[in-house]
Formats: structure tokens, C-alpha cells, sequence
């Protein structure tokens, strides 16, 4: 695993806990965890003190020690999780599942964790979709174990683990232990037999696994009355009878004990623990009081709380597990304990009646000082928290805020901040700082201006009233402060804020921060982007590379290759931006680990031949990108596969599967600093136009509230574009010039906006709208004038597809251009050579006067077949009277009244 990663989690968390000498055996129960393999899940949900732990950390061990014996499973291999409060943070939950998971398979994971390691952090379900993929195929069958689930009360972990539950690969199996049933689809799982229950009911001791462990693993020789009647008094509660049995050792009169203990379980419990506890001698109660403050012990962890101890701690934990003395190991080699949940605070409760809260601070003091030591910020974090020594708490928060940012635990390190006073936190700059950018990572951009706010008032006071811990981050305060203003306004405000933010932060920034000047430069080149400035934008982007490569973060100026190719292309510089993705990939090359972000570089070229019409090329790319994007660490690798499917899908007339894919990459996208200059749910609308489903095109852009009076921003001219497409759309459907009218108005304000930042891609496309408006209003100057200028900006950079995927009407445009002998013949030519009525040797031109639609071709098409009505609207996706609108139409331009005469005129014709 990712030595960044596994430094900031604790291995004891990850292992087995180890079983007892003279454990009880209890068949029945190994039995019923040996069938529920063949189940999706085991639930093992019961109060505190039922042997919940105890059983399945047994069962491991069987499976360790006989792993052929269980059939629903192969040769499992048993992983752990000890879950606490803190994993309800659902990138530190993932983190800590794949590290169990890969203590028995090597490397799995390995791609989800690289993707909870990037900076824009995948939506769960893809996070989880990876995992899933990453599980699926690997060779061992794995029972993952998640330890006392009900210490984590956060529904976006319930709502991961129903997503893997629902979607768990056969090679896995998960068990949850618990005191509260958790919230998963139980009833779903119940009804579909994919669930084995174990119960406080089946997990009681029966009277004869009592007699076993009162008389011959305790010793106690009790008569079968008073066994009986402990078992029915602690209703074979295992806790109880522990206690009970411990209490009794040492007692004369066992009988009478026996006969006195009555009570609820709260008072029992009480009763035992104090029994127990007084009982031990007093240099045992010494170390237990003090060492209760821990949540584990280590022997060395002990000898610094307690340094006047003449014994060493390692020999007092391991008499007192000798002793069953609510101890447990966390491990086989016995280096880390930790005592019974109950025990332990008993103990605590005790020792805060013994010794005043100054004396207890001074372990917590020296808890939180060896934790430091031994690089475990967050225990000692806790430990200066417990003391109420806010300035240490303050100090530790500063110096571990770098590495659980790089480790995206922005959350996790909030809630440590919250126990913090705002005195402490006030007088540090770079606290409140670290608060704010924290803030921002995690979508609260009104409270991170409080901070900054907070930073600034730190800074304009005595310097005499300053802490500073991270001197490095203060020399570079004033431009962290610029940045994270930038940044919030990259999310809420409007450009011209972040812009005026970045360029602030880049004067303030020092020589000695190139990567911090490369982030400030991605933002500003974001802004510079989303607002069509491109050649600001690729400007930018290229500086990013620049000051990455210089701050030796070579994948991200790598994975930026990718960003300015697609601001390139947007210019409509295809080869520019072909060239530049090849050098990209020509330094990945000579970096093993860059894999992980190229797999957009490759679906990028495969584009970029798709639209220059070099199919091999194209499908040899995607084909390299396909099987990268397994391992990339880009988060929106999953949105650029889809997207150039539902391209490829199109541009091959397959228009329902295209509006899947295009389904699909709505559903895995991830909003990052990369505008979405050309959403997904915009490209539906123009599919649906193809099906001729005018009316779905229509509803949306009624829900994203789209006029034709529209400020024609960059951000929305793809929308805007898709709009007139609508338009005109309607205009073939009902002849109502107001519509045509508008379109083109639209258009040419479209236009405008792209001629004055210069966006050939933009302008070529604007072009063709307003020669296919003319076409429709029967002005063929005008359709063709707009159409020669698009060929003329096209022909340098090779585009194909732009064009021939207008389909019927283009070409009969090109087929226009082609008679006219002009500059843009030649270049028409090879448009028309290469489109697919040129492949299927149909006819280029309809001698028609107005020709058939694309649609209505589809639709004449089937009217050649013995389909019904009813039948070719389901082929089509489309409704029956759309069907019979496109029928009409048909028969309008071929000039027939029925059905057999359109089929045998459109045969005469070649149409067909």
C-alpha cells in the first residue's frame, strides 16, 4: 500500500484478534457461519458482551487452519476491520477496507485507493464500482470481517456498504458484527435467502457450554443447581457469566453467591466490576487505573505513562491475560492490547473518583508525548484534547494538517479542530488557514472565508500574540489566503473574482513554492476556460506544466497534457492538440507510474482520429484507453470513456445505444475544475433530435430554462447551439418562420461571441447550424455561403465527422458545393468520398425537392418492411404519432397517398 497512506493508519485496527486458551467450542455455531458462506452476508447482532468478536475471530482461525474444509468457499482467506467512531468519514472508511483487503491479496485496491488519492475525490459509486471491478477478479475467495459496525453512525457509509452489498462479486463474502441492526437492506436480503442472522438468542450460552466454562476453563467446580441457576440468571449472557466466574474465584461460599446474584444486567455488571477490580492487588489496580485512558496499550506505550513502575509493563500485560482479567491481544505476537470495552470504563470511572483531573491530564500529557514521538498524531491529538492542553492540541492539529490533506482526510481533520477553543485557534494564522482550505475541500465556502478572515486579522496583529508551528506554510500565507479565495470563487463566484484572487496569489507567492504557483495557475486557467478565453486558458495550462514539472510532480504535468489538448481542440487546433497529447505520453513513457493518468491522453487521440476520419487509429486508441482506465487515478477517466462511446455510437447511426452511454457518463460524472463546456444531457437532446423525438428534445430545454434571448456565454453555447437544433427541428414539423427566425438570430449572436475570442471549433459549427437553417427555409445562397466559409475554417485541420454526421441534409449541401466548382470543391469531394451513403454506394443527392430527413429515411426505411405502425415506432424508441407524422411527411415529399406507392416511388427514386 501507499507508504503516504499507511502512515497515517493504525495496523492494529487491521488484525485478527487472537483467541483464547480453553476457548468454549461451539460447533453449532461454527456450523452455521461455515453455511452462511454460501449467503452475501452474515449478521452477527447482539448486546455488548455476547461473544460477538470472540466467535467469528474463532472461525477465522478454523479457516486458517483448515481452509479446504469449508465448500462455499475455496481456500478462503478471512481479512479484518476493527471499525471505531472515526471511520464514519467514508475516504478514511475505503482507505482502511482496502488496506484489511489486502493483508490477504497483494495489490487489490491498488487503483480505487490511487483514485481516493487524487485531488478531486470520485463520487462513492465510482469509487465503489472500481473496488468491486478490482475484487471481482481476484483469485482468493475473501471473507471480510467489519467489527463492531455499530461505532460508525454515518449513512454515507451505510449507503456504500448497501452498494456493495447489492453488487458484491461472487469470490466475496462479508460478516458484520454489531449491538444495533444496522441500516442495510436486511428484509431485501432476508427475503432473497442472501442473509445468515446470529442472534443474541443463538449467541447465549446453552447450560451445558456454561458447566463447560464455569467448571472446567474457570475451575470453579459449582453443582449443576448453581450452574443452572447462573445461566438462567444471566440468561447465558457470556459477560455475565465471565464476571460472575470471576468473582467467584477465591469465594468460600459459592452457593450462597450464587443465590444472591440477582439484579438487572446494569446493576449486575456494576457489582462484578467492582467485585473484580478490589480483589486485585493494589500494584495491579496501579497499572490498570492510569492505562484505562488508553483505547490500545503496548508495553512501551505503558512504561512511558507509568515511568515509576519497577516492573516492565510487557510482564504485567501479559499476567493479566493470563489472568482473564478483560484483557484482550490484538495480535499473535502480543504486542498490542486493549481492555474490555465494559471493564474499561469502569476503570476510568474509578480512577476519575481516585485522582483529581490536573493528575489525570499528566498521563493523558504523556500519552499524547509518545504518540508524537512515534509519528501517531491523531492519539495524540486525542490525549492533548482529554488534558485540556489546547495550545499542544492546536500544535498537533498545524503539523499534521499537510499530510491528511495529501491523504484527503479534509473531514476527519475538522472534527478534530471542533474540540479545539476558538482562543487557540485565533492566534494562529496558519491554523486558521489550514481551517479554510479544509473548508473549501469539503464544500463550505462561506465558513472558509471566516477563516481566511480570521488568518488576516492574526496577521495584521503583534506578532508578539502569533503561533506559528509550520513555518514554511506561514512564509507562504498571504498567497494561501489569495488562493483558497480563488478558489472558493472558482465554485460560487463569478469569474472575474477568481481571476482577480489568482492573479493576486501569483504575485504574492514565493520562489520557493513552484507547485503552489502551478495550482494558482490551474484555477486561472479554469476561469480563463470556462469563460472561453482560451488562449488564456491552454497560456495557463501551459505554465501549470511548466511549474509542475519544475516542483518534479511529473504525473501532474503529465495528466495537465490532457487539459490543454482539450482547450486545443475546443480552439479547433486538432493536430496541435494531437501533437501535444503525444508528448505527453512520450515523458509518460519514461515514468513507470504515470499509467495511472494516461488513460484520457490515449480516448483523447482516439477522438481526435474519429473526427479526422482515421478509424484504425481511432479504434486502436480507444482500445489502449479502455485498458488503462482500470488503473487511472484521473476521476473523470469513467466520464471520457462514455463520451467518446456515445460519439462513436452516433457517428455509426446507433442512436439507442448512444443514449445509453451517454446515460451512463451522467451518472459517473465528477464535477472538477475542468468545465463541462459540452454536458451530456445536451448531447441526448441532440441524439433524440436524430430519433426524431422532437418532444424529449424539448423537454429538456424546458428544464434548463433555455430562451433564445440567452447571454451567449461560452459556458452555455453548447446548450444554446443544442437549442437552435430544437428550433429548427421544430420548424421541419410545422413551418412557423418565427422559429427558423429565431434560431438564426441566436446563431448569429453565437457566433459573435466565438469570433471575438477566436474558437474555430465554435465558429465551424455555428457555420453549419446556419447553412442547415437556410437549407430548411429554402435559401440556398444564403445555406450555401455559411457552409463554404465552415469548409474553408475545417479543411486545415482534417475535420470529417462535424459535418457528415449532420447526415442527409449536409450532403446534399456538399453535393451543392461540389457542382459549384469553388475553393471549397475539392475538400467537399473528400467529405462526400468518405460518407456513409459513399460506403453503402446509396445515391448522394435526393431528387427531391426537399429532401427526406434523416428520420423520415429511417422511417421509409421500415415502411419497405411488413412492420406495423405500432412495431416500427418500438424499433424507433419514438412514439406512434411521431411515426405517423414522419409517414405524412413522406408522403407529402414524395408526392403519394399511401403506403405501397411511397415504398415503390422511394425504389424508383434509389432512395431505398
Amino acid at each position: 500500500m501507499n507508504e503516504g497512506v499507511t502512515k497515517h493508519l493504525l495496523a492494529t485496527k487491521l488484525y485478527i484478534p487472537s483467541t483464547r486458551l480453553g476457548l468454549v467450542s461451539r460447533p453449532r455455531l461454527v456450523e452455521r457461519l461455515h453455511r452462511s458462506l454460501g449467503c452475501k452476508l452474515t449478521l452477527i447482532s447482539a448486546p455488548a458482551g455476547f461473544g460477538k468478536t470472540t466467535l467469528i475471530a474463532d472461525f477465522g482461525k478454523r479457516i486458517a487452519e483448515s481452509p479446504n474444509q469449508y465448500s462455499a468457499f475455496q481456500n478462503p482467506q478471512l481479512c479484518w476491520l476493527s471499525l471505531d467512531e472515526g471511520d464514519g468519514d467514508l475516504i478514511r472508511f475505503l482507505t482502511y477496507l482496502i488496506a484489511a483487503l489486502q493483508n490477504v491479496v497483494a495489490d487489490i485496491g491498488s487503483d480505487t485507493l490511487g483514485m481516493l488519492q487524487s485531488p478531486q475525490t470520485p463520487a462513492a459509486e465510482t469509487l465503489l464500482t472500481a473496488l468491486i471491478n478490482e475484487i471481482a477478479i481476484a483469485p482468493q475467495h475473501i471473507i471480510l470481517v467489519l467489527d463492531d459496525y455499530h461505532l460508525v453512525d454515518a449513512k454515507p457509509i451505510d449507503d456504500a456498504l448497501t452498494f456493495l452489498l447489492e453488487r458484491l462479486p461472487p469470490n466475496l463474502h462479508l460478516a458484520l458484527t454489531t449491538r444495533e441492526d444496522p441500516p442495510l437492506p436486511l428484509a431485501r436480503l432476508r427475503a432473497r435467502r442472501q442473509l445468515t442472522e446470529i442472534r443474541a438468542a443463538d449467541l447465549r450460552f446453552t447450560l451445558e457450554e456454561t458447566a463447560v466454562f464455569l467448571n472446567q476453563i474457570m475451575g470453579l467446580n459449582l453443582s449443576a443447581a448453581d450452574i443452572a441457576a447462573l445461566e438462567t440468571r444471566t440468561e447465558g449472557w457470556i459477560a455475565g457469566l465471565q464476571l460472575a466466574a470471576l468473582s467467584l474465584q477465591g469465594e468460600p461460599d459459592a452457593h450462597s453467591f450464587v443465590r444472591s446474584f440477582t439484579g438487572t444486567h446494569r446493576f449486575v455488571l456494576d457489582y462484578l466490576l467492582e467485585e473484580v477490580l478490589q480483589k486485585q492487588p493494589a500494584s495491579t489496580q496501579a497499572f490498570l487505573l492510569p492505562t484505562s485512558i488508553l483505547n490500545r496499550l503496548c508495553a512501551p506505550l505503558c512504561d512511558a505513562l507509568l515511568p515509576e513502575t519497577t516492573i516492565t509493563s510487557q510482564t504485567i500485560l501479559e499476567e493479566l491475560e493470563r489472568s482473564n482479567l478483560f484483557i484482550n491481544a490484538l495480535d499473535n505476537e502480543r504486542h498490542w492490547y486493549r481492555y474490555h470495552h465494559l471493564f474499561g470504563d469502569l476503570l476510568r470511572q474509578r480512577l476519575g473518583q481516585n485522582l483529581p483531573p490536573a493528575e489525570i491530564a499528566i498521563y493523558h500529557i504523556r500519552a499524547s508525548a509518545w504518540y508524537e514521538k512515534n509519528g501517531e498524531l491523531s492519539e495524540s491529538f486525542h490525549h492533548a484534547i482529554a488534558a485540556e492542553d489546547f495550545h499542544r492540541a492546536a500544535n498537533l492539529a498545524e503539523m499534521a494538517w499537510q499530510g491528511m490533506d495529501e491523504a484527503l482526510q479534509a473531514a476527519a481533520w475538522l472534527a478534530w479542530i471542533t474540540q479545539l477553543p476558538e482562543d487557540a485557534i485565533r492566534v494562529r494564522p496558519v491554523l486558521c488557514t489550514q481551517i479554510a482550505w479544509s473548508f473549501t475541500d469539503t464544500g463550505q465556502t462561506e465558513a472558509s472565508e471566516a477563516r481566511l478572515q480570521d488568518a488576516e486579522r492574526c496577521l495584521a496583529g503583534s506578532a508578539d500574540d502569533m503561533i506559528v508551528v509550520e513555518e514554511k506554510q506561514f512564509r507562504a500565507l498571504p498567497a494561501r489566503i489569495a488562493f483558497a479565495r480563488a478558489y472558493n470563487s472558482l465554485i460560487t463566484g463569478p469569474p472575474a473574482a477568481t481571476v482577480q484572487y489568482a492573479e493576486e496569489a501569483l504575485t504574492l507567492v514565493p520562489q520557493d513554492e513552484p507547485f503552489l504557483q502551478a495550482q494558482i495557475n490551474s484555477v486561472l486557467g479554469s476561469v480563463y476556460w470556462s469563460s472561453g478565453k482560451l488562449d488564456a486558458a491552454a497560456q495557463s495550462m501551459r505554465e501549470w506544466v511548466e511549474n509542475a514539472e519544475k516542483a518534479g510532480n511529473i504525473i501532474f504535468a503529465i495528466a495537465t497534457g490532457f487539459a490543454l489538448a482539450d482547450i486545443l481542440v475546443a480552439q479547433g487546433r486538432l493536430r496541435e492538440a494531437k501533437r501535444t497529447i503525444q508528448q505527453s505520453l512520450q515523458l509518460a513513457a519514461e515514468h513507470v507510474q504515470a499509467r495511472s493518468v494516461i488513460a484520457n491522453h490515449h480516448i483523447g487521440l482516439a477522438m481526435i482520429a474519429h473526427e479526422m476520419g482515421d478509424d484504425a487509429a481511432a479504434a486502436a486508441h480507444f482500445a489502449e484507453g479502455v485498458a488503462l482506465a482500470a488503473q487511472s487515478t484521473l476521476v473523470n477517466t469513467p466520464y471520457c470513456v462514455q463520451i467518446a462511446l456515445a460519439q462513436f455510437r452516433e457517428s455509426d447511426g446507433a442512436l439507442a445505444e448512444a443514449l445509453e452511454r451517454l446515460a451512463e457518463a451522467q451518472r459517473v460524472y465528477v464535477e472538477t475544475p475542468i468545465p463541462d463546456t459540452r454536458p451530456a444531457a445536451a448531447m441526448q437532446a441532440r441524439v433524440y433530435l436524430k430519433l426524431g423525438n422532437l418532444a424529449k428534445a424539448q423537454e429538456w430545454a424546458l428544464e434548463r430554462n433555455l430562451t433564445v434571448d440567452d447571454e451567449a456565454v461560452y459556458l452555455r453555447e453548447f446548450e444554446l447551439l443544442t437549442l437552435a437544433r430544437v428550433l429548427l427541428a421544430e420548424y421541419r414539423e410545422n413551418r412557423d418562420e418565427s422559429l427558423i427566425d429565431d434560431a438564426l438570430r441566436l446563431l448569429a449572436r453565437l457566433w459573435q461571441a466565438a469570433e471575438d475570442d477566436k474558437r474555430t471549433a465554435s465558429l465551424i459549427e455555428i457555420l453549419i447550424m446556419q447553412a442547415l437553417a437556410y437549407q430548411a427555409q429554402g435559401s440556398a445562397s444564403n445555406a450555401l455561403s455559411s457552409l463554404e466559409r465552415a469548409l474553408t475554417l475545417a479543411e486545415p485541420e482534417g475535420y470529417v465527422h462535424l459535418f457528415l454526421d449532420e447526415g442527409t441534409p449536409m450532403i446534399a449541401l456538399l453535393k451543392e458545393v461540389l457542382q459549384r466548382q469553388s475553393s471549397t470543391s475539392a475538400y467537399a469531394r473528400r467529405l462526400l468520398a468518405v460518407s456513409p451513403a459513399a460506403e453503402n454506394n446509396k445515391p448522394l443527392d435526393q431528387p427531391l425537392l426537399e429532401p427526406l430527413s434523416d428520420r423520415e429515411l429511417d422511417v421509409l426505411r421500415l415502411l419497405a418492411t411488413d412492420l406495423s405502425g405500432p412495431e416500427i415506432a418500438r424499433e424507433l424508441m419514438v412514439s406512434l404519432s411521431t411515426v405517423r407524422t414522419h409517414t405524412r411527411n413522406i408522403y407529402s415529399k414524395l408526392g403519394v397517398n399511401n403506403r405501397r406507392t411511397a415504398v415503390s416511388h422511394a425504389k424508383t427514386l434509389r432512395l431505398l
